[in-house]
C-alpha cells in the first residue's frame, strides 16, 4: 500500500500558481524527501497535506482513503516556521499538543516521559519555551511532532538550529521512527542528508514535479558510466575508453578518471585495467544528489548534467 498518494495537485494564487498539476507517490514506511529550491511549491504540497489549505484541482489519498478530516490524526508536522507557546512550560506544552492528537492524559505522560528521556532533557519539564535556545526548543517541537505515534510524518526541514550532535540524534531518531513503521515526508535543502536517509525522492521546480522514483534509480539514471582507478605504471587505454583526467596522488600512484563507451560495464572495465596496471582502488562515479539538484533547477537537462559529472 501506499502511504499518499496525490493526483494532478494545482493550487492558484491570484496570479501566481503555486502548484501545477503535481502528481506524487509515497510508498508506505519510507523516507521519502520532497525537494526544490525556494518558492517551487513544496510547503504549499505539504499546507494541503495537512488540511491547512485546499487545493482547486486534484486529489490526495492517504493509506488508500480520500484525504479527510479524521486523517489529521494520524499526521505529525513539523512546519519550518516553529510554533511553540513561548509562556508555556515544556511539559504543560507537550502534554496539551498531545492530547490535541486524542491522547489521554495517562498516555500522553508516559509517551512524553519516554521522550524526554530518549532526549536525555528530563529536567526541562519546568522550562519555559522562552528560555530553551534555539536548538532546544526544536526538541521539544519535534516530540510533540511525533509522540502520537502518527502513521505519516511530514518534517519541513527538521535539522535547522541544530550542531552536529544534535543533527545526528534527530537523524537516529528518524530511523527508529521509519523502523517502527512511519512513513516520513521529508523537505530539505540539504542534500547531504537526503543521501544518507532518502528512499525516493521527487524534486518540484517552479510549481512542477520534474523528477520523482527511488533515490538509487535517480542517481543510476544520471550516471555518465565513468570510472575511477588509483594504480601504479602508466598504460594506454583501449579506443572504448576516453581519458577524461589524470594525476599523481604520491610517489608511483596515480588517479586516472576514464569514461567507458555505454553499455560497459564496470566489471569489464576492471578486466581491460588489470591487463593494463596494477590496479589498487577502483570506483564509478555516480551523480550526487546535489549534482542532480542543480542541475535540473538551472534548467541544463540531462546531457549538461552527466557533462559537468566528468568535469568534477
Amino acid at each position: 500500500m501506499n502511504a499518499l498518494e496525490a493526483r494532478n495537485v494545482t493550487k492558484q494564487y491570484a496570479t501566481h500558481k503555486a502548484l501545477d498539476s503535481v502528481s506524487i507517490t509515497i510508498p508506505e514506511k519510507t523516507i521519502y524527501g520532497l525537494l526544490g529550491p525556494n518558492g517551487a511549491g513544496k510547503t504549499t504540497l505539504i499546507r494541503i497535506i495537512n488540511q491547512i489549505i485546499s487545493s482547486e484541482e486534484g486529489t490526495i489519498e492517504i493509506f488508500g482513503e480520500p484525504l479527510q478530516e479524521k486523517h489529521v490524526g494520524i499526521i505529525g508536522y513539523l512546519p519550518e516556521e516553529r510554533g511553540l507557546y513561548k509562556k508555556m512550560k515544556v511539559g504543560d506544552q507537550l502534554m496539551y499538543l498531545a492530547q490535541l492528537k486524542g491522547l489521554s492524559r495517562k498516555e500522553a505522560l508516559a509517551r512524553i516521559k519516554v521522550w524526554l528521556e530518549k532526549f536525555e532533557i528530563k529536567d526541562w519539564w519546568n522550562k519555559k519555551v522562552e528560555d530553551l535556545s534555539k536548538g532546544m526548543a526544536q526538541k521539544v517541537q519535534f516530540i510533540s511532532t511525533v509522540m502520537h505515534e502518527p502513521r505519516l510524518i511530514i518534517l519541513d526541514e527538521p535539522f535547522s538550529g541544530f550542531d552536529p550532535v544534535n543533527a545526528q540524534l534527530i537523524t537516529e531518531k528518524i530511523l527508529e521512527l521509519k523502523e517502527n513503521g512511519s512513513t516520513i515526508i521529508f523537505s530539505t535543502h540539504r542534500m547531504e542528508t537526503v543521501e544518507s536517509l532518502c528512499d525516493h525522492i521527487a524534486l518540484i521546480n517552479k510549481s512542477k514535479k520534474i523528477l520523482e522514483g527511488p533515490k538509487k534509480q535517480v542517481k543510476a539514471q544520471y550516471k555518465s558510466n565513468t570510472f575511477i582507478v588509483e594504480h601504479k605504471g602508466p598504460f594506454t587505454l583501449p579506443n572504448r575508453y576516453e581519458l577524461v583526467g589524470q594525476n599523481v596522488i604520491e610517489d608511483e600512484l596515480i588517479s586516472t578518471t576514464i569514461k567507458a563507451q555505454d553499455g560497459i560495464k564496470g566489471n569489464e572495465v576492471i578486466r581491460d585495467l588489470i591487463d593494463l596496471t596494477e590496479v589498487h582502488t577502483f570506483q564509478e562515479k555516480l551523480p550526487t544528489m546535489a549534482d542532480i539538484f542543480i542541475s535540473l533547477v538551472k534548467g541544463e537537462g540531462d546531457e549538461a548534467l552527466k557533462k559537468h559529472l566528468l568535469e568534477v
